[in-house]
This record gives C-alpha cells, structure tokens and sequence, in this order.
C-alpha cells in the first residue's frame, strides 16, 4: 500500500509530541505558554509548511522540492521587514530580487511550465518563512519544551482531523519508514528550535541552505530523480548565494 505524505506528516508529529512529552515527565517539568497566538501560529504554519513539502516530494523531484523549500529565508527577509523592526535592512530587496531570478529558473528550466509539485514546493517556502517568524518572536516568551509540545502535539491533532481518511494499520516495513522519517524530524526540529537561542530569524535559516546543493546533487544518486539542467542548478546557485549573502548582512 502506498504511504500518503500526510501520513509521514502525522507520524512526524506524533511521535515528535510523544518524545517531548516523556522528555518532560524525565525532567519533572512541564510547559509555561504565555503568547498563546504565537505559539498556535507556529504550529499552524509549521504543519502547512511540513506538509506542503512532503507533497512536493511526492508529486516531483527531491532536488526541486528542497530547492524550492529552502526559499524560505528570501520570505523570512520579506516578512522580517514588515513584522520585526528590529531587522530592517532596505539592501535585502535587491538580494531577494537576485533571488527571485533563480526561483524562476528553477520553476521554468526549459519552458513556461508551472507543475502542482512546484507549487506545493513553493508554497512549502512561504509557509516556513512565516513560521520562522512565529519561531523567533515565540523564542522571546517561551522555552523550547513548550514550543515543541505545541508544535508537535497540536500540529499531529490538525493533520489528523483533515487527512486521517489516508492512514492505516502499517505493516513491519511500512511502519519502519514512518518512523525513521519522523525521528529524523523531530531530531532537524529540536536543533532548529534549540538553535534560535542564538540566532535571529534570517540566520537560523540560512544554516541549513547547504540542503540546496546537497538535494541537487544526491536526488539522481540515491532516489533516481532527473537530474537538474543547467538552468535548475543556475537557480539553485542564485538561490544558495543570496541566501548567504543574507546571511552575512544580518551577522
């Protein structure tokens, strides 16, 4: 039986919402939410976001789902502008502009087509951006734990209100992929979020734009996706360069 990317989404969060839930009866604590609006608009955002990419994913590449995801620091930059005052700099519009030329190149490599698996990966961008912006305010008012019980707990309970007609009773090798693919979540989001001790909205993001390149290039090796002509991998470098180039304005 084939596995539905909400099903990945919802085993994502469950199991993230069960390992932060012992975490927290281990440490004898449990979560402090002050901004409730912050916190809900993390995990709404987040769950948009998780689930927009593992769409696109599975409707088309791995080297262009990533891509495509990982614009999400050119909108943080956008958004950052109008939400955090504090992290104005009117010189990111003509980076981000830059950008947007590689976003282009890689939605139209060749001709004037525009697939539902681009715009699930695209959409999978924005919606990260903004809850990058939701994650960095959030930081100001609560500690990890309790950002992650919501985002985990209250993200698997969304997914299974409006996909649970997709899920199932997994056998042994179906169950084993869900689960590695959810620890290997939970792991990416207890870094990220541990991780904006320390740095602002547009930083955070940017140290994980190595996934650009590294999906263009191990997509065809390990999954037998096409590989990106050289206008896709124009784009992704226009992308992976003013994400950098952000990177080092805002330090």
């Amino acid at each position: 039986m084939t596995i539905d990317s909400s099903y990945f989404v919802f085993a994502r969060f469950f199991v993230g919402f069960i390992v932060v839930g012992m975490s927290l009866l281990w440490q004898r604590q449990w979560i402090k939410p002050v901004r409730y609006h912050y916190l809900i608009g993390r995990t709404v955002t987040n769950a948009f976001a998780v689930l927009c990419f593992f769409k696109a994913v599975e409707l088309g590449s791995l080297a262009e789902a990533n891509i495509l995801n990982m614009t999400y620091p050119l909108f943080v930059a956008v958004l950052s502008w109008f939400f955090l005052r504090g992290q104005r700099d009117g010189k990111t519009v003509a980076i981000v502009i830059v950008a947007m030329i590689g976003i282009w190149m890689v939605l139209f490599p060749e001709e004037f087509h525009f697939g539902i698996a681009n715009m699930w990966g695209l959409g999978s961008g924005i919606t990260a951006a903004a809850a990058m912006i939701y994650l960095n305010v959030s930081r100001r008012y609560h500690d990890s734990e309790t950002i992650l019980f919501f985002m985990f707990g209250l993200g698997s309970l969304l997914i299974y209100l409006f996909f649970h007609q997709a899920f199932f009773i997994p056998n042994l090798h179906e169950f084993a992929f869900l689960l590695g693919c959810a620890l290997a979540g939970i792991a990416g989001q207890y870094l990220l979020t541990f991780g904006f001790l320390y740095v602002t909205a547009v930083e955070g993001s940017i140290i994980s734009s190595l996934r650009i390149l590294l999906a263009a290039i191990l997509g065809p090796l390990l999954v037998n996706d096409p590989a990106l002509p050289l206008a896709g991998w124009c784009g992704a470098v226009l992308i992976f360069t003013a994400n950098v180039v952000l990177a080092l304005r805002r330090k």
